[in-house]
């Protein structure tokens, strides 16, 4: 399996994934620490990547994505965006109705 078939197959399988630096108990960039910040503010479970120990997927996201930075949620397979999109999206209330609703729409 190459690394974009990887990739597909993890955003396919997990509702809530964000692809991090380090991990949400030691996130390795003060943004990655953020995000997770904002996504445990929510109260929502979450799966994660850390690019750090895969550097083909550090390397082949940014391309599939379209999004050149760390970290990057993506939620119901769809790229959210990183760390200042999170923070808007937690402030104004939309991250949070955003994550509510993944248990209420399958995945594709």
């Amino acid at each position: 399996m190459n690394t974009i078939e990887i990739i597909k197959k993890q955003i396919k399988y997990n509702s809530i994934l964000l692809y991090m630096k380090g991990s949400p108990d030691a996130p390795s960039c003060g943004f990655s620490a953020q995000a997770v910040r904002a996504l445990s503010e929510c109260g929502i479970r979450f799966a994660y990547v850390n690019i750090l120990e895969n550097e083909n997927i550090r390397i082949e996201l940014p391309k599939y994505a379209n999004w050149p930075t760390f970290p990057q949620l993506w939620v119901q397979g769809k790229l959210i965006g990183g760390c200042d999109i999170i923070l808007d999206m937690l402030h104004s209330g939309e991250l949070k109705k955003i994550l509510n609703n993944v248990n209420k729409i399958p995945n594709k």
